[in-house]
């Protein structure tokens, strides 16, 4: 490891704060990692000495603030070894982005009688959006099942691939599972059969490079802080031939041309058309410093640390007792758990009055919960700057609990 977690930690405000007394474990990265410093003077060194609304504006600091965007833009081109920054759309996050392909692009090549493939093991995010596609067209979608070990039965995939097959929407990176499922292979397979593929990123971004090009994937999608960015901003890449090609989904300023009473209204080029109103610009700015700061110590290196880490957490949950993993031994991130036969947010609450932070309930996954005939589970989640001493800490409060409550 290139990088001293000691000072990573030190890079990260947050982690030095004590909750019910205790030092703060914090285990909730899958669902927002924590921020580095460097993120939040980026923020607001914007506010403070650089406000100003983007684009068109003529005034030095309306001129600086497009500038550090458009930067971000090409910034985030390159993190993802995209063709051209035009690849690169601003969106809320994955969510917002997942909707915008369903609207834009769905309603104009999904129709009745076509399908679109998921997975049993998609975030509501990449499933609902989907479903409400359907529902407005009269296609249908088509599910991959999960094996027991929360791996993908990709043998059953092909099979669900017919001449009506339109878009496979696939998660790169289980949010409760861990599971890393083979998108380029999953992908070459669509291809093949003519069919576009959308990867939610939002769970792998953190933990390795993604290479949409070598991927070959249609559309790709991530949130800025899952990868130690500000809330509220995140990333759709599309295919330059495809994004060129669709239609608006959002209507307002900044994403028109001209517009008349009389004549209507002409749209801006891609990826603008798709940025109405004014953008989250602080959060643009700080995306990017969180993209430098993981760029500074090596998305290789962080990897290897995480991996490392992984290992030694699953092998330190094997002694306590009552303990139920689910998901595959090779996962990235994440352990999913319940303990005995004890509601996950008893356990979770639990952990809390220890200085642990866990998350618990169905984690927008409600189809796996079914799958494994569970209500809820608790999610114990990894990230550079969490240590084994931490791992050590969980598993001494799930054996504290495992003695209270029997």
């Amino acid at each position: 490891m290139s990088f001293s977690i000691d000072q990573v930690r030190a890079d990260f405000p947050i982690l030095s704060r004590e909750v019910n007394g205790q030092p703060l474990v914090y285990l909730d990265s899958a669902a927002s990692a924590q921020k580095p410093q460097a993120v939040i003077d980026a923020e607001l060194d914007f506010y403070s000495q650089g406000n100003a609304a983007v684009h068109r504006g003529i005034h030095t600091l309306s001129a600086e603030a497009t500038q550090l965007m458009e930067s971000v833009r090409q910034q985030v081109a390159g993190f993802l070894n995209a063709k051209v920054p035009e690849e690169i759309v601003f969106v809320r996050g994955t969510t917002e982005g997942i909707n915008l392909v369903a609207n834009s692009w769905g309603r104009a090549n999904v129709q009745a009688g076509d399908n679109i493939i998921i997975s049993a093991m998609e975030h509501h995010a990449n499933i609902v959006p989907w479903q409400m596609l359907c529902e407005q067209t009269g296609a249908t979608l088509r599910v991959i099942p999960l094996n027991a070990d929360g791996t993908l039965a990709l043998e059953v995939f092909p099979t669900l691939i017919d001449e009506r097959t339109r878009l496979l929407a696939i998660t790169h990176v289980s949010n409760v599972l861990g599971t890393e499922n083979p998108v380029r292979e999953m992908i070459a397979t669509a291809h093949q059969a003519g069919i576009k593929v959308l990867v939610d990123g939002a769970q792998a971004i953190m933990h390795h490079a993604v290479d949409v090009q070598a991927l070959d994937c249609d559309f790709y999608l991530f949130s800025g802080h899952k990868i130690y960015g500000p809330t509220g901003i995140g990333v759709l890449y599309a295919r330059d031939e495809i994004l060129q090609d669709m239609q608006p989904w959002e209507g307002g300023g900044s994403m028109i041309a001209t517009v008349s009473l009389t004549e209507g209204t002409t749209y801006a080029a891609a990826p603008w058309r798709f940025e109405a109103g004014t953008p989250n610009t602080a959060g643009i700015i700080g995306l990017g410093a969180a993209l430098r700061y993981v760029g500074s110590l090596g998305l290789k290196e962080i990897g290897e640390y995480e991996q490392m880490l992984m290992r030694y957490a699953q092998q330190a949950l094997t002694i306590v007792p009552d303990l139920t993993v689910y998901g595959p031994d090779s996962r990235l991130g994440v352990i999913a758990f319940n303990l005995g036969k004890h509601h996950a947010y008893d356990v979770g609450s639990f952990l809390d009055n220890y200085g642990i932070a866990v998350r618990t309930g169905h984690h927008c996954a409600m189809p796996l919960m079914a799958h494994y005939q569970v209500p809820a589970m608790c999610r114990a989640s990894f990230a550079m700057y969490n240590t084994e001493e931490e791992v050590d800490r969980l598993v001494a409060g799930l054996q504290r609990i495992h003695r209270l409550l029997g």
